[in-house]
């Protein structure tokens, strides 16, 4: 019989996508490198699934808000299993199926073991597989913190949500549906049905019409967008109204201007919200839409997705790290 804690025992080398310069998908190189140790407040995971999204393409090519000194592994969205403990308190154990990401940095999910923080774990939902949990964390955290943490929405308010159709903005529809927030969108007119499914009210066509002509009085906007879209937004948002970003920081005099408040974040994600988003995916009111799997060593395709070079269907990006996935 073979042992299992000798069946866990993670060998000391792995395979990992690192970025040793900045630029384009490819810069990317698949690597065997060191296997990570857990610290204070860390686990050691076996990476089962990664969840690809911008944030990783603004790393690569040198464009993320936060500081990223080089090399670094690329990745933070994850589902996998717990194989070893680091010092301090630890709310988790050895075996346990967990999902969330890495760390603040968003760095080291592209690989077959990561380190990661406790606080940005959670039980993975139990009606999901891996695949599925790591295209959960960052996009579905992101859009409970737009509505609820940022734009503070009410029961009978409405929000307007720019790239409904996108991986946040289909949690953001949800979530605002449940929580009896009317939604409105901009999209594509092929994504017009999928967004009525998930609970929009109204959906615009951006190619073809003009939102500013349609809507008026709007308690808060969630730009996912940016750009001429973020700036034209002031115009239906009602005084005393909010704009909340996750793309660009808003113009402040416009703000001012309009007695609108506009922020930007960056996502926090932390135990507590994942479990709550695991809560709402188990009782059935969350969904998840993967669109994409791939094996961890396509990630440079993934890439290329993610910068518009190849196309994909709607859905979020998933590597498939684990090969029994």
């Amino acid at each position: 019989m073979v042992d299992n804690a000798a069946r866990r025992t993670p060998p000391m080398e792995m395979k990992a996508w690192r970025v040793h310069a900045f630029g384009s998908p490819e810069n990317m190189t698949f690597e065997t490198v060191p296997r990570p140790s857990p610290g204070s407040g860390d686990v050691l995971l076996k990476v089962h699934a990664a969840g690809v999204g911008p944030w990783d393409s603004w790393i690569r090519s040198g464009r993320s808000a936060l500081p990223q000194p080089l090399p670094l592994t690329l990745g933070s969205d994850l589902a996998g299993e717990v194989l070893e403990l680091g010092s301090g308190p630890v709310n988790l154990a050895v075996g346990d199926e967990v999902f969330g990401v890495t760390n603040t940095q968003f760095l080291g999910a592209y690989a077959e073991y990561a380190v990661a923080s406790v606080s940005t774990l959670a039980k993975r939902p139990t009606s999901l597989s891996p695949i599925q949990a790591a295209s959960v964390p960052v996009v579905a955290v992101t859009a409970w913190q737009a509505l609820f943490d940022y734009a503070r929405l009410k029961s009978g308010q409405t929000v307007l949500i720019h790239g409904a159709a996108g991986s946040v903005g289909s949690y953001a529809v949800q979530l605002a549906h449940r929580a009896e927030i009317r939604v409105v969108a901009t999209a594509a007119s092929g994504d017009t049905e999928y967004l009525r499914s998930l609970g929009t009210a109204q959906v615009i066509d951006y190619r073809r019409q003009r939102f500013e002509d349609e809507f008026r009085e709007i308690d808060a906007v969630v730009d996912l967008v940016g750009g001429e879209t973020q700036l034209r937004s002031f115009e239906v948002i009602r005084k005393g109204g909010k704009l909340i970003s996750t793309v660009s920081q808003p113009n402040q005099q416009l703000a001012a201007d309009r007695n609108v408040v506009a922020e930007f974040f960056l996502v926090g994600v932390t135990t507590e919200r994942l479990n709550r988003i695991a809560e709402l995916i188990d009782r059935g009111e969350l969904k998840p839409e993967v669109g994409t799997v791939l094996p961890l060593s396509d990630a440079r395709k993934a890439h290329m997705m993610l910068d518009g070079h190849i196309s994909h269907p709607r859905g979020k990006v998933v590597l498939r790290v684990d090969s029994r996935e």
